[in-house]
């Protein structure tokens, strides 16, 4: 056996030093001199290069900070460490490796490793630098954008139109009196006289002056919507974005901004941005009127108005604040759409390069559809859906008649009762008082220690970032410590215990910064959703095959470019959500940090498929919030069955394939049209990004994000979007029969989630929509913050389990957790 270990071992160590040989190998003489440079602290300044773009600027939406993004953008770019193209020779997941520890590591004790290791981990950690530079200075660009441009430009239109409608209600009332004297001097004279000019404006200054008519004429000039505008909608609105934006533009270098974003390479639709992007440089220094060359593909709309001017200047000026903005307000647009993308990005990638294709797809093709059902033609399945649709509609609709809880209105629109509640037999009762009686007052801390020694892998998941063996002591009862006082939002001054080395302060810091990171929070979940799926009581609640999803909204109290408005849920402040999935044994698997409050759509097919443990779930339950029929077309096409609860069901149609079936009670209701041609004509394309989902090749939100333009879905997610409202027409109607069970499964399941959420407000020191303290925030700032037991403590210097004393009970810290 030891024989076999120090085999494997040296085996391990030759390959680890060969890939940093390699790594080394890739680097010219300059290359290694400039990658060492970046340990050393440069005069004048207090930290090494490396440090300082591994922090990064403060996540701020404003022009000076997105410029200083851009600068450190140029300067990790500069390096040229991507084109060194390290990632064919050296496995994705090494170079990960490297690159974790290097984004973790002290600079000094980078400094300190031979060679071959310093330079392979200073390689990776820099090419993984210029990706996250990028992935930042554009979600700065798009929280600039969102935030501090488009929606305080939209929120000041508003309120000046609110403002000016009085005055233009009076003002057309003025021009109608004033039409309304031009038509009736038709009528003055004969046949063949026509009636002199002075006598119509003496007719209408009968009813209103000349001087209040030229004033009224301009009011409507300036707010009315112009005969050829090619936006109706929308074109007022663009004034207010020009005078946001220039304000900022003026000081945030706008012809550096888009010169250098232009590393992004324009898909369909962001040739026009890029192109005009790269002559901004030189519009930017001429003069306000001058007359430049410019991208005229670019200024559609409401811009024209604002660039060219109305009339079009004689001499071809153009306003370059106006022309500035509308190409930032495409560039912006496009970069969302993914017409323009980066390919250095993580985040602003081109999804369509990533799907699967050529030869990796022929190689996956058979195995992948045979786990997911799907043919390679799909005309028998769509003939077995529509059998099941027609044969529906007519189920359902046959004991309408006799389902008292469901109302259907002229305009096909169906009322339900809500589901009435059960109530609880005093047997239920009962037993509810004596386990409460029954449950142990612990600790947190000595659960989480508890649940260590039932399963070892939850320690072993929590490896150093450097990927060697741990060599410190008590290592579990650090990892717990951290647990507690992360979990609880206290930080370490409750935890920490001088004279215990698991338990110092500088131990603790170590621990967290160095074996808690994302894989390994999800590695160590995973043991625990085996252990409860094991336990009777878990398999009595469901199989585990059930999984709800839904988000608890948090404000952000320090910069944070996730961070955005929204008044509702986070008032003045700004916030993000923790999207998170449970399963109906009653543990969490998995969840997601979206920005402010985005719709769930985008993000939940990500978070099922990035579940800590166990099995893909058949059936996924979430809110309205999350509803669509592209994810309802994504999931079923994933073998996922989607059943989310309808608050709005008197606002949702359903859709038939036969336009000639008689469905009686239900035929206005069931108005829509499921055209299949389009399914049919783009299944290979549907089978190639479903399956590119599946193996993980590619996220959902980018293909949910490549599928639509601007709210409306591309051909191919149109396609994906009629296959699913077949789908969306079984869930409703399966919904409104006379069966309660469904819609009470899929209450029960919305329910626990929920009972989740209550459990992690009550735990937490600050509620959900609140302002959450910085895990690191000394003591003292917040009095209300829970001062946890000292039960850890006891149990590291007695080394047996024991309940709390008085005093800790005294403090109210002895709660049932």
């Amino acid at each position: 056996m030891t024989t076999l270990a120090r085999l494997v071992t040296n085996v391990r160590d030759e390959t680890t030093r060969r890939l940093w040989g390699v790594l080394e190998g890739l680097l010219t003489v300059g290359q290694r001199y400039v990658l060492d440079q970046l340990l050393e602290v440069p005069p004048g300044s207090r930290i090494s290069d490396l440090e300082r773009w591994r922090k990064g600027p403060v996540p701020r939406g404003s022009g000076p900070t997105l410029i200083k993004a851009l600068e450190q953008v140029a300067e990790v770019a500069g390096l040229g460490m991507t084109d060194l193209e390290a990632d064919r020779l050296v496995p994705p997941r090494r170079l990960a490796e490297l690159a974790k520890y290097g984004m973790s590591a002290d600079a000094s004790q980078i400094r300190r490793h031979r060679d071959g290791r310093r330079l392979a981990t200073l390689l990776a950690t820099v090419a993984f630098l210029e990706a996250k530079s990028v992935d930042d200075t554009l979600e700065l660009l798009d929280l600039l954008m969102t935030t501090e441009l488009l929606n305080k430009a939209q929120t000041a239109a508003d309120k000046e139109k609110i403002r000016k409608h009085p005055k233009l209600a009076k003002a057309s009332a003025r021009l109608a009196v004033a039409v309304e004297a031009l038509f009736d001097s038709d009528a003055w004279g004969g046949e063949d006289e026509e009636p002199r000019v002075s006598e119509v404006w003496e007719a209408i200054e009968a009813v209103v002056s000349r001087a209040e008519l030229r004033a009224a004429l301009v009011l409507m000039n300036e707010n009315v919507l112009p005969v050829d505008a090619e936006e109706p909608d929308d074109w007022h609105r663009a004034d207010r974005p020009l005078q946001h934006g220039v304000g900022v533009l003026e000081g945030t270098a706008q012809g550096d901004l888009l010169r250098r974003q232009r590393r992004g390479r324009p898909g369909a639709g962001g040739d026009a941005a890029t192109t005009g992007g790269a002559g901004l440089p030189q519009q930017a220094s001429r003069a306000a009127d001058s007359g430049p060359a410019i991208e005229a593909a670019v200024v559609s709309g409401p811009w024209k108005r604002l660039v060219f001017g109305r009339p079009v200047h004689e001499d071809g000026a153009v306003n370059r604040h106006a022309y500035t903005f509308c190409l930032l307000e495409q560039f912006h647009r496009h970069l969302k759409r993914r017409d323009i993308y980066a390919d250095a990005s993580t985040k602003w990638r081109n999804p369509q390069a990533r799907l699967l294709e050529g030869q990796a797809w022929e190689t996956v093709r058979p195995d992948v559809l045979t786990r997911l059902g799907l043919p390679e033609d799909p005309d028998v399945l769509l003939a077995d859906h529509t059998r099941a649709l027609d044969a529906a509609y007519q189920d359902v609709g046959s004991r309408l008649e006799v389902n008292t809880e469901v109302r259907i209105d002229d305009a096909g629109k169906i009322h339900l009762t809500g589901v009435k509640a059960i109530d609880e037999p005093p047997s239920l009762v009962d037993l509810r008082k004596r386990t409460t009686a029954m449950l142990p007052r612990v600790d947190l801390p000595e659960v989480i220690l508890e649940v260590m020694s039932w399963e070892p892998q939850l320690v072993e998941a929590f490896t150093a970032a450097s990927g060697g063996r741990s060599r410190l002591e008590d290592l579990p009862t650090s990892i717990a410590a951290c647990l507690a006082a992360h979990s609880m939002n206290v930080g370490y001054r409750p935890i920490a215990k001088t004279g215990v080395l698991a338990l110092e302060r500088s131990r603790l810091s170590h621990v967290f910064q160095n074996y808690f990171r994302p894989e390994t929070l999800s590695l160590a979940n995973a043991p625990l959703v085996a252990w409860q799926g094991g336990l009777p009581l878990a398999q009595a609640w469901g199989g585990g095959m059930v999984a709800a999803v839904d988000g608890m909204r948090f404000v952000v109290p320090v910069p944070a470019a996730f961070a955005r408005p929204n008044r509702k849920f986070f008032g003045s402040k700004r916030g993000m959500t923790w999207l998170n999935a449970i399963n109906d044994q009653g543990i969490g698997r998995g969840a997601k940090i979206v920005s402010g409050t985005v719709r769930d759509s985008l993000h939940m097919v990500d978070v099922i498929f990035g579940l800590d443990g166990g099995e893909l779930p058949e059936i996924v339950v979430s809110d309205t919030g999350s509803y669509s029929d592209l994810t309802f077309g994504l999931l079923e096409l994933l073998n996922i069955s989607y059943r989310p609860a309808l608050a709005d069901l008197p606002d949702q149609k359903g859709w038939r394939i036969d336009p000639g079936a008689d469905y009686g009670p239900l035929n206005t209701f069931a108005r829509g049209r499921i055209d299949l041609r389009k399914v049919r004509r783009m299944w290979p394309d549907i089978l190639r990004v479903v399956a590119s989902i599946y193996t993980g090749t590619v996220r959902a939100f980018d293909v949910v994000t490549m599928l639509q333009r601007d709210g409306h879905p591309t051909a191919l997610g149109e396609a994906i979007a009629a296959y699913g409202r077949i789908f969306k027409s079984l869930h409703i109607l399966a919904y409104i029969d006379t069966d309660e069970t469904y819609r009470r499964d899929i209450k029960h399941i919305r329910n626990l989630q929920e009972g989740r959420h209550a459990l992690a407000r009550k735990d937490l020191p600050r509620q959900e929509g609140r302002a959450l303290p910085p895990l690191s925030t000394r003591a003292g700032e917040s009095a209300q913050r829970p001062r946890p037991c000292s039960q850890l403590r006891r149990f590291v210097d007695d080394g047996l389990p024991g309940r709390c004393s008085p005093a800790d009970e005294g403090a109210g810290l002895s709660r049932p957790r």
